[in-house]
């Protein structure tokens, strides 16, 4: 029974990856990077990404799996704080942020799933950063924390890009200072 409850989760995880099948399609042929300069709703990500002068890597070889944070998202964080982020005297804050949204190797949809499960329930992601995120699932939905309790949706998977794999998340996540 509960091997049918994380199908069932999966699938719905899954389906989320419909949203996005234009994007898919278009990703197919660019890397990370070009995927999210070709999406109007990942602009403020891409943006971030050029300050924090994370091009380079992430058009690189990887395979690397990005959780991209919306506009909306990093519209919801408290005014200011995108601005302050983006100035040049804050790269190294900047490229914290970004690379947290980040993990070495291409980790689809099903696989996170299953490595949920696998986990019993809490998986402990460890990102680019460092630090480390926490993966569980909530009704039909994967949800990420961060080290600073708050907690994002993931809201379309499986973005394939050449370099490796993009999921869409609602919110921003950030490492705790240390």
């Amino acid at each position: 029974m509960h091997k049918l409850f994380v199908r069932g989760v999966a699938a719905a995880f899954l389906a989320s990856a419909a949203i996005v099948a234009p994007l898919s399609a278009q990703a197919a042929d660019g890397n990370i990077v070009e995927l999210a300069q070709g999406t109007e709703s990942l602009s403020t990500l891409t943006q971030a990404v050029v300050a924090g002068g994370l091009v380079d890597t992430l058009a690189g070889e990887g395979p690397f799996t990005v959780f991209a944070p919306t506009n909306d998202a990093f519209a919801a964080l408290p005014d200011g704080t995108v601005d302050t982020l983006l100035q040049p005297e804050n790269q190294d804050q900047l490229q914290a942020v970004l690379t947290y949204h980040v993990v070495s190797g291409e980790v689809t949809a099903a696989a996170l799933v299953e490595q949920i499960e696998a986990a019993g329930g809490t998986l402990e992601i460890e990102t680019v950063q460092g630090a480390t995120l926490s993966a569980m699932i909530e009704g039909d939905a994967v949800m990420l924390r961060d080290q600073a309790g708050n907690t994002v949706t993931v809201t379309a998977t499986d973005i394939d890009a050449t370099n490796g794999v993009v999921h869409v998340i609602d919110g921003v996540l950030l490492p705790t200072a240390g």
